[in-house]
């Protein structure tokens, strides 16, 4: 039987599970997961447990934060002026926001701290710094 391997255009149902057993994303109910083996698509520790699997493999895939969204970074916490902000928009500890960069593309944040006059943005993604455990099936190999 085949085994995938980078180049293949794969489909696979998963389930992603933090270290304490908390799911933070699943395939399960939807369509599979279709990539590209190799291409970059996918964070490195899950396109590397998927290549070698044949179509039908189950595998639990521990993943650390380094091959998944990487460590959190302090340079992503920074200060963002109150006055900044649009007219009559009141953010709160916990809400997503997106920033634009220079380039226009919008980068999602959010908020972690509101003080006087500044709020507390993390450009973090929410999973930087945590392992990850992915329970993977490869469906198809097309």
């Amino acid at each position: 039987m085949a085994a995938a391997k980078a180049g293949d255009q794969v489909k696979v149902h998963y389930t992603g599970r933090l270290t304490d057993g908390t799911v933070f994303d699943s395939s399960e109910g939807r369509e599979p997961l279709a990539f590209q083996v190799g291409a970059g698509m996918m964070i490195k520790g899950f396109d590397a447990a998927v290549d070698g699997m044949s179509v039908g493999d189950k595998v639990t895939a521990e993943i650390p934060a380094a091959e998944a969204y990487g460590e959190a970074r302090e340079d992503l916490i920074f200060d963002f002026p109150k006055s900044n902000f649009p007219e009559g928009m009141d953010p709160q500890v916990g809400q997503q926001l997106a920033m634009s960069q220079p380039n226009g593309q919008q980068v999602p944040v959010k908020v972690k701290e509101v003080k006087d006059d500044v709020v507390v943005i993390d450009a973090n993604h929410d999973l930087a710094g945590k392992d990850l455990i992915f329970d993977i099936e490869l469906v198809s190999i097309d």
